[in-house]
Formats: C-alpha cells, sequence, structure tokens
C-alpha cells in the first residue's frame, strides 16, 4: 500500500504543476494587446456616415445643424416640436427626420 500512495502523490504533484502552468498561460495571453492576439476588431459607423431614417436618434457629438446637413431636412424645427431651439439636442434624442427634395 505505501507504493501506491507514493505513486499517487507523484501523480498529483504532476498534475497540479501542468495546471499552475495552464494558469500562467492563459493569464499570459489575455493580457496581450486584441490586435495582437487575432480578435476581431469592431468598428462602428462614424456619426456621418450612418443612415437619415425618418426616426433618428441623434449621436454622440452631432449638432442640430450637421443633422440638417447630413439628413437634408431644412426643417426639423419645425417638424419636431420637443425641440425648442437649435442647442436644445443631446446623445439619444429621438427626432424625425423628412428629407427635403427641393421640389
Amino acid at each position: 500500500m505505501a507504493g501506491c500512495s507514493s505513486m499517487t502523490w507523484m501523480v498529483a504533484e504532476k498534475v497540479s504543476w501542468y495546471c499552475a502552468l495552464l494558469l500562467i498561460l492563459l493569464l499570459v495571453s489575455n493580457c496581450c494587446d486584441p490586435d495582437e492576439a487575432g480578435a476581431p476588431i469592431r468598428r462602428y459607423l462614424p456619426v456621418n456616415d450612418r443612415p437619415c431614417d425618418e426616426i433618428y436618434v441623434v449621436g454622440e457629438g452631432e449638432t442640430l445643424q450637421t443633422i440638417i446637413d447630413k439628413c437634408g431636412d431644412p426643417f426639423v424645427l419645425e417638424e419636431n416640436p420637443h425641440v425648442q431651439d437649435f442647442d436644445d439636442v443631446f446623445p439619444g434624442l429621438v427626432i424625425k427626420i423628412t428629407p427635403f427634395t427641393g421640389n
């Protein structure tokens, strides 16, 4: 019985060293730069490249003038009574857009 216990102890010690080594490798691999690790990079459309739908959500850095220029709707203030003036816009604000056709 003494030999069996000694063999079990050696196997357990080897397994614990392999587990420790695996844990260290996982920690090191997770601290690397995602670009170098091959992880996909998520790129979001800039504010100026988003489409102008009839229902528009104001994005970070947008002003009413940039939305008017981008979407071609010079009557945004008239169509959105909840927007009192040009300074009354903020990210997340929902506004109605009706593109102006010029006819």
